[in-house]
């Protein structure tokens, strides 16, 4: 509803009387939001207050705009009240329509990207009035709140989740790294399955994988059977998902082609929501790599900005959803066949790990994958002191499970001459070739070394 001049003329009135109210909507005060004819004297206000730090006077204001400005006495907390969310809702409805007119225009261009950070950006329009928290008040109560409302999330692997002191969170975005082949998309779908076994909802957006296969691998994991095998017992797989299905949350699984963006997949959350009122408490995007950023026109072959705003816009659907956003990243070159992996093994660089709240690399060699281990290295944590650690899970090569490791193993990193012989003796009976090819190896990793 169109504010009448009147009531714009009485919000300069209400400011004249208590300065303080001026103050206190700065934040979103826009001179151009006022009709042509007062338009001059809130120019003037803002003009005054930044360069004298205070009011005008009345009259100032009508020897520049004789529009009969006054001061209406003394207003108590009702008054203010009603200019505070007055003035709110006259903002937020003419940036809304400044918005939908510049909308057009880029409609008109085919610049779709800013469109919706125009519109979002004027619907959000508010006043402060969160006035924060009192840190020594009710400690118990302030840490239970963000205990529940961040809804900590284990992952099913102990280890992982004693590192991050107890699981994942809503309103986050965690990143698993690794080269090509490592297991990136096996440790997303290990996790939907973890979390749907534990009650969760959860959507995974596969912009590679069909979502047949994708399924089928899903189906490995639930039902403990072979890919090769799954052909040879349908009857058997049939029967446990729909068991599986009494106990277990939902899991939609979705493919989106390469370069799609993160307004793509709020459509179709929001298509979700209305057909099967479904809301989902984690999100997979499989994987960030193959994404573009909604907000702009970005190079394809910028893949330093093209990371940074699209792991930026994955992280913000994570908070307006709510959800606990899940995704993927391939190492760089530089990051292939190293044991010890960094935030500068990414591919793009490092905008990504600016962003993310964990990032967690995906490495294994030879030994490990014939011992059936797997191994992520915590490269961030942003809500745990745990950067540096190293957790080995154990992989089944067959169903394509991960899980907690179970009793020691010998997982060396870092190749020492300390090592060297315990890893050869420790090595599984084979043929005398593979033990050749075990010796090789480890001896090209103490040449990368330098030992």
């Amino acid at each position: 509803m169109k504010t009448e001049i009147s009531d714009q003329k009485l919000f300069i009135d209400f400011m004249l009387s208590d300065p303080s109210l001026y103050t206190r909507i700065q934040n979103i005060y826009n001179a151009d939001n006022f009709d042509k004819s007062l338009r001059s004297a809130a120019k003037f206000i803002q003009e005054h207050t930044t360069k004298h730090s205070v009011m005008p006077i009345p009259q100032q204001l009508n020897s520049i705009n004789n529009q009969g400005f006054e001061t209406l006495g003394e207003l108590d907390e009702g008054h203010q009240e009603w200019f505070l969310e007055n003035f709110e809702s006259f903002t937020r409805s003419e940036e809304l329509e400044r918005a939908i007119y510049k909308s057009v225009d880029l409609l008109q261009k085919g610049d779709y990207g800013p469109v919706e950070k125009l519109i979002k950006e004027a619907v959000q329009i508010s006043l402060t009035r969160d006035l924060g928290i009192d840190y020594h008040f009710d400690p118990r109560g302030r840490l239970m709140a963000l205990k529940n409302s961040n809804g900590q999330q284990k992952t099913g692997w102990s280890d992982l989740d004693n590192s991050f002191y107890g699981g994942v969170s809503r309103g986050e975005l965690h990143l698993f790294i690794g080269a090509s082949g490592t297991g990136k998309s096996l440790f997303m779908q290990n996790l939907a399955l973890n979390w749907i076994q534990m009650g969760l909802n959860g959507v995974y957006i596969t912009l590679e994988l069909s979502e047949e296969l994708t399924a089928m691998r899903l189906d490995s994991m639930l039902c403990g059977i072979a890919s090769k095998d799954i052909y040879k017992n349908l009857d058997d797989i049939e029967l446990r998902v729909a068991l599986d299905a009494k106990k277990s949350g939902r899991l939609k699984i979705k493919y989106m082609p390469p370069q799609t963006n993160t307004n793509a997949i709020r459509a179709y959350l929001k298509e979700l929501s209305i057909k099967e009122k479904f809301r989902p408490d984690f999100i997979m995007v499989d994987y960030i790599d193959l994404m573009m950023p909604s907000s702009a026109k970005v190079d394809i072959s910028d893949y330093f900005t093209k990371d940074k705003l699209s792991s930026e816009e994955l992280r913000q659907l994570a908070v307006d959803s709510k959800s606990i956003m899940i995704s993927a990243s391939q190492l760089n070159r530089s990051g292939f066949d190293e044991p010890e992996l960094s935030a500068g093994s990414i591919a793009g660089g490092v905008s990504k790990y600016y962003t993310v709240d964990s990032l967690m690399g995906i490495y294994t060699n030879r030994t490990m994958k014939d011992n059936g281990v797997i191994q992520l290295q915590l490269l961030k944590t942003r809500n745990s002191g745990s950067v540096g650690s190293k957790i080995d899970l154990q992989f089944d090569n067959n169903t394509l499970r991960i899980s907690d490791l179970n009793g020691p193993i010998t997982t060396p990193n870092v190749m020492t001459g300390s090592n060297v012989l315990a890893q050869i003796k420790n090595a599984p009976k084979t043929k005398e070739g593979d033990k050749k090819d075990l010796l090789s190896g480890l001896l090209n990793g103490l040449n990368k070394k330098g030992l």
